[in-house]
């Protein structure tokens, strides 16, 4: 299995650790863990366009400290998906009936990178952090927030 900490430098790996350790009030162990879930997470979504991916409760605030750096993210986008990953805030039936966490996991699986299963147990929603569930897609097929 490849390690996900090799995506990006050691200097962005602790930014991105300390200030999700900072936000959410953990270790910096887990907040370590959700780093590198958080960039497997991104690589599944460069390898699965439109496939409409979701991040855990847990490994979301990774997403949403490295989308503060701005540039870097912009970057590290370019180089494993050749496009820009959008954070989009949805809620529709395929994140609350589970069915897009079952087609994220199988994503992460196909990386080739380790994938901590204990960070992917809840359905992917990022309500904790900026009170919206959320995908990968930059496509509009009507979904978004149907208000349930």
């Amino acid at each position: 299995m490849k390690n996900p900490r090799t995506l990006i430098s050691s200097d962005l790996f602790g930014k991105l650790a300390a200030r999700v350790g900072k936000d959410e009030g953990i270790d910096l162990t887990l907040a370590e863990r959700i780093v590198e879930q958080t960039l497997v997470f991104l690589v599944a979504c460069g390898q699965n366009p439109g496939a409409k991916l979701a991040p855990s409760n847990a490994t979301d605030p990774g997403w949403h400290a490295f989308i503060l750096h701005t540039k870097a993210y912009t970057e590290f986008c370019e180089r494993v998906a050749g496009r820009f990953i959008h954070h989009l805030p949805i809620t529709n039936e395929d994140i609350r009936s589970g069915n897009a966490l079952a087609r994220t996991l199988r994503a992460l699986e196909r990386t080739g990178y380790r994938v901590d299963r204990d960070l992917w147990q809840r359905t992917p929603t990022c309500m904790n952090t900026c009170n919206h569930p959320c995908h990968d897609s930059d496509d509009d097929d009507g979904d978004e927030d149907d208000g349930k």
